[in-house]
């Protein structure tokens, strides 16, 4: 495990390691979200990248819908 220190302007570099594996390039955007007393920073992809990212997921194509939707 690192450990990153969190600097007066309330800013962290993320060790090279881990952007190197993550593939997170400068200027990219990174959602933060906190679970409890946890901390995660999630990369964001455009719906172009993200296009396709389910498919052979074993997506049922049968949805349920309201009564009222048929």
């Amino acid at each position: 495990m690192t450990t990153v220190t969190v600097s007066p302007k309330y800013q962290i570099v993320i060790p090279k390691e881990i952007r190197e594996r993550m593939g997170i390039k400068p200027g990219q955007k990174l959602r933060a979200l906190s679970y409890g007393n946890r901390l995660e920073f999630v990369p964001e992809i455009s719906i172009a990248e993200a296009r396709g990212i389910l498919k052979g997921k074993g997506v049922s194509s049968v949805v349920p819908r309201d009564d009222d939707r048929y």
